[in-house]
């Protein structure tokens, strides 16, 4: 008898201990940021291979706020939803703008940046951006960006224009084909056109007709828990001073 119940309480304490252990994966499961790598000052990897950024640290302020845990992971822009959706990673939060296109595929947080879309040329260069757009020009566009889609769509199919659009993996590597005369300008967010203007011998010739858009954090559409939770610490984060500091550290340098 002494040996069932000494079996028995084995068996009882080994439960507790598995739904112990259960319970701790589950506390401990890190989300994972999508970033494009080379969005500078919003998303980028550092000299020592570190992510680093305004999205990056204000996620990471979120997370410590709100008491999760994320990891930030580049990856190829154009497929960040799909990798999204496909459960690969749990977040972007690297300057993404909210459209209605998106909308259909991913639930996006409150704004919490708005944007601008201009051309970059050489600095030195005597063009506007309207003569920039001229016939047999080329400009160049980071491939899957809004950019892209509005430059081919309203200026190229419906607008006529006899230019050629050259798609790049990264904004940064349309930059250096502009230093290097290889394309006349490259089509981008203001903040990254600003940040590129600071480092390389390159300026901002202007817009060319897109609207302004918004950034903001995207997640799964089933995610409105985890939804709610960034939410809240991203409005936290606005409130607090840290904001004042990560825009002065990283957009308004």
């Amino acid at each position: 008898m002494r040996r069932k119940r000494l079996w028995g309480v084995v068996l009882v304490l080994s439960a507790l201990l598995l739904l112990s252990a259960t319970f701790a994966i589950a506390a401990e499961k890190v989300y994972i940021n999508g970033i494009d790598a080379n969005f500078p000052p919003f998303a980028y990897v550092d000299k020592s291979g570190a992510p680093d950024g305004f999205d990056v640290k204000a996620l990471d302020w979120i997370a410590k706020e709100m008491k999760f845990k994320v990891k930030h992971q580049p990856m190829d822009w154009d497929g960040i939803i799909p990798s999204l959706k496909a459960k690969k990673i749990d977040i972007v939060a690297s300057g993404m703008s909210i459209t209605d296109e998106r909308k259909k595929e991913v639930n996006f947080t409150t704004s919490y940046w708005k944007i601008k879309q201009v051309l970059v040329g050489k600095k030195d260069a005597k063009i506007t951006a309207e003569k920039a757009l001229g016939d047999g020009n080329k400009i160049g566009v980071q491939r899957g960006t809004t950019e892209a889609k509005w430059i081919d769509e309203n200026l190229i199919k419906k607008g006529g224009k006899k230019f050629e659009l050259v798609q790049y993996d990264s904004a940064p590597l349309a930059i250096e084909d502009v230093i290097n005369g290889r394309i006349v300008a490259a089509a981008m967010d203001d903040a990254p056109a600003l940040d590129a203007a600071k480092k390389k011998p390159v300026k901002i010739l202007g817009g060319f007709g897109m609207a302004d858009e918004l950034f903001g954090y995207a997640v799964r559409k089933e995610d409105t828990e985890f939804l709610k939770k960034v939410n809240e610490g991203l409005k936290r984060l606005m409130k607090s001073p840290y904001w004042s500091e990560l825009k002065k550290k990283y957009v308004d340098k």
